[in-house]
């Protein structure tokens, strides 16, 4: 299928399901975005996923978010000449370009949203190069916060576990993704201690059960507060019923309005954590391909 289509077949696929969710979908921001990124989607690996959250914040607007392959193309400095984004003198506007220039990035994902249009850029590191939380707090457009939490992160583990960055454009934040996470961490006792930690709301049972079956977590920074503004843990299965936590009405509506391809269906369900309280997050994959990063 040529890229055209491909961008045709996506365009319809979310103007459907935003219907389906009753969320206005914007063609004006999205479909300039997806033309302006046609190449990933028709390239033989492409990924592309949905997600919706059950945060007030999140309500009303369907994300979706892919995969673009290794090339020589910074994708905030393309999205920008696109107009897909304003140019910024803020620091979140030089980080990826710093991030490039300390460390080799295999490949970069994108985020945008049906009503919203384009948020964020990923940065994923090859497996066997994880890069250390104390070294990329050294750039200089990152937040000082993860220079203010290093010893949060040496204590749990995570320091020289870093997988993804992923820059929030409109929210000036940062999600810093660990992978390979000590089995500790997920135990429900370390869960309640490392959110007292941080100053986060104290946990559900819900949420405590679905941490023990989590892979991975990450935490959100800002470049306006010192601490953690947010972390989040997430599991990844085939079959929602296989979770040991009920499905909000929200997330099993998604499930059934966003249709899939492939024969198994994959989903990432994450519950994220904020001095306010916790919410959660289902992540449904369009097209999958083995090895693809997961991250929510």
């Amino acid at each position: 299928m040529s890229a055209t289509s491909e961008v045709a077949e996506l365009y319809t696929t979310i103007e459907e399901s935003a219907r389906q969710l009753d969320v206005a979908c914007s063609r004006d921001k999205v479909w300039p975005l997806l033309t302006a990124f046609a190449q990933a989607f028709a390239h033989p690996g492409a990924v592309v996923a949905f997600r919706v959250a059950t945060a007030l914040r999140h309500a009303g607007e369907l994300d979706c978010r892919f995969r673009t392959h290794p090339d020589d193309r910074d994708p905030y400095t393309f999205a920008v000449s696109k107009g897909l984004t304003e140019k910024t003198d803020h620091p979140v506007g030089t980080l990826l370009s710093d991030i490039h220039g300390r460390c080799f990035v295999e490949s970069h994902g994108i985020d945008f949203g049906a009503v919203g249009g384009f948020k964020k850029i990923y940065g994923a590191f090859t497996p066997d190069d994880l890069q250390e939380a104390s070294k990329l707090a050294d750039l200089p457009s990152m937040p000082r916060s993860l220079a203010e939490n290093l010893a949060f992160f040496a204590r749990h583990g995570l320091d020289d576990r870093v997988g993804v960055l992923g820059i929030d454009y409109p929210n000036r934040t940062v999600n810093v993704y660990f992978n390979e996470v000590p089995a500790e961490c997920f135990r429900p006792g370390t869960i309640v201690s490392t959110l007292r930690e941080i100053g986060m709301a104290e946990p559900s049972e819900q949420m405590l059960k679905l941490g023990e079956k989590a892979f991975g977590l990450y935490v959100t920074l800002g470049w306006d507060s010192p601490r953690i503004e947010r972390i989040c843990y997430a599991a990844a299965t085939t079959d929602l019923a296989t979770l040991p936590v009920p499905v909000e009405p929200e997330i099993e509506k998604f499930v059934k309005s966003v249709p899939y391809g492939g024969e198994d269906r994959k989903f990432v369900y994450g519950v994220a954590l904020t001095p306010h309280g916790e919410y959660y997050k289902l992540e449904s994959h369009y097209k999958w391909k083995p090895g693809a990063v997961n991250f929510i």
